[in-house]
C-alpha cells in the first residue's frame, strides 16, 4: 500500500519579520553559495584596496607639499660634486687676494667636518648655481686639491634653494651672510655696490642707490661710509692690490681728494703702475701721501719709487714661484733687496725666537 504524500503550505515572511540569520536554529550553520561568498569576499577586498589607496595618495600628496615647502627654505640637502658648482650668479664682495682666514677654516672642516652646508640653485643639464658659502667650497677645492681625495672631499653638503628667487634677494642674503665679519672692508662693500648696478640682470644701475637695497640692515652712518668709499674702488679699483687694507679715514680723506683735486686719479695709477712687488704698506703709504695724511704732503710731489736695481741685476728684476705647503699656497717673490714669503697662515702667532732662527737658517742656506 502507497504511502500518502504530505502537503505542507509555505508562509511568506512579512517585511517586518526578523531577519532568518538570526531566527536560524542555534548550533546549525548557515551556509552561502560558492558565488555568494565569492562576490562578498570581492567586494570586500575592493573596498579595502580603494581606502588603501586614497590614503597613500593623501600620505604621497602631503609628503609632495613638505618636500616643495622645505626646497623653497633651501632645508633640501644633498651631496653635490664639487664640479658641478657654478659661481658666475652673484658677484662676489671678495677681492681675489690671499684670504688667510681660509687657512683656518680648511683646518677646522678637515678635523670636525662642515657644520653648515652652502646653498645653490638648479641650474641646467644637472649643474647648480652657488648662492651662499663661496669660502666654504673655496675651503673644500683646496682640501680636494691638497689631498686628491675624491671620495672625502669631491662633494660638499649643500642645501639645494627652488628657482626663482629674484636676484635682489639673493645678493641681500650674500651681504646679509657676511655683514656678520668683522674683517670684510667699505671698499669690499662698496665694490659689491658697483658690481650689483653693473649686472644687466638687477633693476638698478646706480651704485649709490645699490647701497640702499643691497645694505638695508645696516645703519645710515655705514651706509653713508660705503657710498664714500664708491668714488675710490671705482676710479682706483683697478691698480689697487689691497683695497680690503684701507681705514675707513683713509678712505673717506683719499674719495674728497680724488674730487677736489684734478689729476690726482692719473697720479696715483701712474705711481702704482708695474709695482706689483709692493706690500701693504707701501700701497697704504702711496694712498695716505696723496690724501695728505703722509709725512710728505703732495705738495712736495710724489714719493720716489724704490730704487731701482743694480746693473748685474737688471737681466731679472725679480724672480717668483709657488710652493705647496700644509697651509695652502705660498708665494715666493725674491727682488732686489726683498725677499716676500705669502701665505695664508698668521707668522705672528709663531714665538719670536722660533721665527728668527727659521729665517737666519734660510738665509744661511742662500748665501
Amino acid at each position: 500500500m502507497s504511502r500518502k504524500r504530505r502537503m505542507f503550505d509555505i508562509d511568506l515572511p512579512e517585511e517586518d519579520s526578523p531577519d532568518p540569520a538570526e531566527t536560524f536554529p542555534a548550533g546549525k550553520e548557515q551556509r552561502r553559495g560558492p558565488m555568494a561568498a565569492a562576490i562578498s569576499e570581492t567586494a570586500e577586498s575592493t573596498r579595502d584596496r580603494a581606502a588603501m589607496e586614497a590614503r597613500i595618495r593623501a600620505e604621497n600628496d602631503a609628503l609632495a607639499q613638505e618636500h616643495v615647502r622645505l626646497k623653497r627654505a633651501g632645508l633640501i640637502t644633498d651631496l653635490i660634486s664639487l664640479d658641478a658648482i657654478d659661481t658666475g650668479k652673484l658677484v662676489r664682495d671678495r677681492k681675489p687676494v690671499a684670504d688667510f682666514e681660509l687657512a683656518e677654516l680648511v683646518a677646522s672642516i678637515r678635523d670636525i667636518g662642515l657644520s653648515n652646508p652652502i646653498q645653490v640653485e638648479p641650474s641646467t643639464e644637472g649643474r647648480y648655481e652657488l648662492i651662499q658659502g663661496w669660502r666654504r667650497l673655496s675651503a673644500y677645492r683646496q682640501l680636494l686639491e691638497e689631498t686628491g681625495d675624491a671620495e672625502a672631499w669631491g662633494r660638499i653638503p649643500s642645501g639645494i634653494a627652488a628657482r626663482g628667487d629674484q636676484l635682489e634677494a639673493l645678493y641681500r642674503r650674500m651681504v646679509d651672510e657676511n655683514m656678520v665679519r668683522k674683517d670684510i672692508s667699505f671698499a669690499e662693500m662698496a665694490q659689491l655696490a658697483v658690481h650689483y648696478a653693473m649686472d644687466p640682470m638687477t633693476a638698478e644701475h646706480d651704485a649709490e642707490k645699490a647701497v640702499a637695497i643691497l645694505f638695508r640692515s645696516a645703519g645710515y652712518q655705514k651706509r653713508s661710509y660705503i657710498r664714500n668709499f664708491i668714488p675710490l674702488v671705482e676710479r682706483l679699483g683697478e691698480v689697487l692690490l689691497y683695497p680690503q687694507e684701507i681705514p675707513r679715514a683713509l678712505g673717506l680723506s683719499l674719495s674728497q681728494k680724488l674730487e677736489d683735486v684734478p689729476g690726482i686719479v692719473a697720479a696715483i695709477k701712474s705711481e702704482l703702475k708695474d709695482w706689483d712687488t709692493r706690500s701693504i704698506t707701501d700701497e697704504l703709504a702711496v694712498l695716505r701721501r696723496y690724501a695728505g695724511q703722509g709725512e710728505a704732503a703732495m705738495a712736495t710731489g710724489p714719493a720716489p719709487r724704490p730704487a731701482p736695481p743694480e746693473p748685474q741685476a737688471q737681466a731679472k728684476a725679480k724672480t717668483t714661484f709657488q710652493l705647496t705647503r700644509p697651509q695652502g699656497q705660498a708665494k715666493c717673490t725674491a727682488a732686489n733687496g726683498r725677499l716676500e714669503i705669502r701665505l695664508p697662515r698668521d707668522f705672528s702667532t709663531i714665538d719670536r725666537r722660533k721665527l728668527e732662527a727659521a729665517v737666519a737658517s734660510m738665509l744661511d742656506q742662500i748665501e
